[in-house]
């Protein structure tokens, strides 16, 4: 690989982008060719949910606080942008890809960076239903809310969700959050931090309904309500679907490549075929020491696996590893969660600072057999910042 001209990063978001950097930084001097689905150059997505829905800014076509480039890094990276189109197919024997409008891209190396895209529910396409994931989802969004909505209803109370909720309440609307689990972010924060974080969205005004499904929209052309499995109706003037992302692969199928939800890499974001890396949310890491894999749909993981893919994709072999540890933070209702580590069920927690019961701020940190595993902070971001510091450093206990 260290005698490729030509690297093809497919996928122009966080990920790909970094991928692309680590690549000219590591002295690649080929011709770098970068591919996006959407016409935009590289943005951040997490301002999506929370400042930009209740801003007022117009990004225009420099993106504006949102890009995550400049003219000038543009002109060091020295790649030719391929906007507006899609990967269709990847036939890694003729080290090919196949864009939409038939056009074929030759190319030595392949960086997977296609990322995510929103879950859907089987509910029928009425004006006023949302998803959200790119910049054009959250300008519609902004829209409909600036243009006389009261009341929406978010279905799905993980990270995007709640971020949204919360928004919609900054602007003045009535809010029902609706979560199937008992709980929710249960899987991520277990069920003693998951109740506290939870709390959050009374606290900050909206309706947190659990326990129960969607049955259907009602409406007709335009969303007026949606009905829940226990029969119950709640009105709705804008509806917006949060029940998580899958990962873009459609386009791999075929070429070989180990598909799992997600592209399954080794611990150096490196696939079983040569020359082909993949970063990002679409990426499935081998974890050290275990079986088990894992895809990391956080803004951290995507900037951070981008050096390391690219440094093995010049090697030609895993000379690097991915080792980093979780990180994710989330702002709701004026508050900050920010967590770090992996926990793993069974692991018991310890409050360092504040008291949750109190609905304040509070410092929390995850244990197995003593040593710490994760930690949770919410409005507490100097204390945990110092002991996500700590984690990093410590040896991290076995799995269970």
């Amino acid at each position: 690989m260290t005698a490729a001209r030509t690297v093809t990063v497919v996928g122009a978001s966080l990920a790909g982008l970094h991928a692309a950097r680590g690549l000219r930084t590591q002295g690649y001097d080929g011709r770098l060719i970068v591919v996006g689905e959407e016409h935009h150059r590289p943005y951040d997505r997490p301002p999506l949910s929370k400042e930009f829905l209740t801003g007022d800014g117009d990004p225009g076509e420099g993106l504006g606080p949102l890009a995550l480039t400049d003219p000038e890094e543009e002109a060091e990276l020295d790649a030719e942008w391929l906007l507006g189109v899609r990967a269709e197919a990847l036939d890694t024997a003729a080290g090919e890809i196949r864009l939409t409008g038939g056009r074929t891209l030759r190319t030595d190396g392949v960086v997977i960076a296609t990322g995510a895209t929103p879950r859907t529910l089987p509910l029928p396409p009425l004006d006023g239903v949302h998803t959200l994931r790119t910049l054009d989802d959250a300008l519609r969004l902004r829209a409909e809310l600036r243009a006389g909505a009261e009341r929406a209803v978010v279905i799905g109370a993980g990270f995007i969700g709640a971020e949204v909720a919360s928004s919609c309440a900054a602007l003045g609307l009535d809010v029902t959050v609706v979560e199937a689990a008992p709980l929710p972010l249960v899987p991520q924060l277990g069920e003693e931090m998951a109740r506290v974080c939870a709390g959050l969205h009374t606290r900050g005004g909206a309706t947190l309904l659990c326990g129960t499904g969607v049955a259907g929209l009602r409406g007709a052309g335009r969303v007026t309500g949606v009905e829940l499995a226990d029969g119950r109706v709640l009105p709705a003037d804008v509806v917006v679907v949060g029940v998580g992302v899958r990962p873009v692969t459609e386009w791999l199928e075929g070429s070989g490549l180990a598909l799992d939800d997600g592209v399954r890499c080794d611990e150096g974001c490196v696939t079983a075929l040569p020359g082909v890396v993949a970063v990002g949310d679409v990426a499935r890491l081998a974890q050290p020491g275990t079986a088990r894999t894992v895809r990391a749909e956080h803004w951290t993981s995507g900037m951070l696996q981008g050096d390391v893919a690219a440094r093995n994709l010049l090697a030609g072999s895993t000379v690097a590893r991915f080792d980093a540890l979780p990180y994710f933070w989330s702002d709701q209702y004026g508050a900050r969660i920010q967590y770090a580590g992996r926990r793993e069920p069974g692991d018991t927690v310890r409050i360092l600072e504040g008291d949750p019961a109190e609905g304040g701020g509070f410092l929390a940190v995850y244990e197995r057999d003593g040593i710490p595993t994760a930690a949770l902070g919410v409005d507490r971001p100097r204390p945990f910042m110092r002991l996500r510091r700590e984690l990093a450093r410590a040896p991290q206990p076995a799995g269970r």
